[in-house]
């Protein structure tokens, strides 16, 4: 595992952490749709799905790990939570929500973990 996965791993980590530290339950992690792409955690907040991304970047001069959620991204999010409802029995009664967790990491100190709820 390079270094990039490592910290993409470990944002996730986190990631999961602070969904289930906020009530929601962490039902799968790295779900993969073929060539379609990757769910990074698929949770529940009660009976919503939860499609969350994570984007994980060290401090520093970069964009904000949110800004790397395009309106593109979105629509391929969207696309991989009608995949997931798909092969795991239907649509959720509360229906499906899209999250982003943007994971910074400074030089120092503790990680910063910003959910934001209903991207898209």
């Amino acid at each position: 595992m390079n270094a990039r996965s490592a910290m993409g791993r470990y944002g996730e980590t986190l990631a999961a952490r602070r969904l289930a530290e906020t009530g929601l339950t962490v039902v799968e992690r790295n779900w993969r749709s073929g060539r379609a792409g990757e769910i990074d955690i698929v949770a529940r907040d009660g009976d919503v799905l939860v499609v969350c991304e994570v984007k994980t970047r060290r401090a520093g001069p970069f964009e904000h790990p949110m800004a790397a959620v395009t309106p593109q991204k979105a629509e391929r999010l969207r696309d991989l939570a009608e995949r997931w409802i798909q092969t795991h029995g239907g649509a959720p009664p509360g229906g499906v929500r899209i999250d982003v967790v943007g994971v910074l990491l400074p030089a120092r100190g503790a990680a910063v973990v910003e959910h934001v709820r209903g991207v898209a």
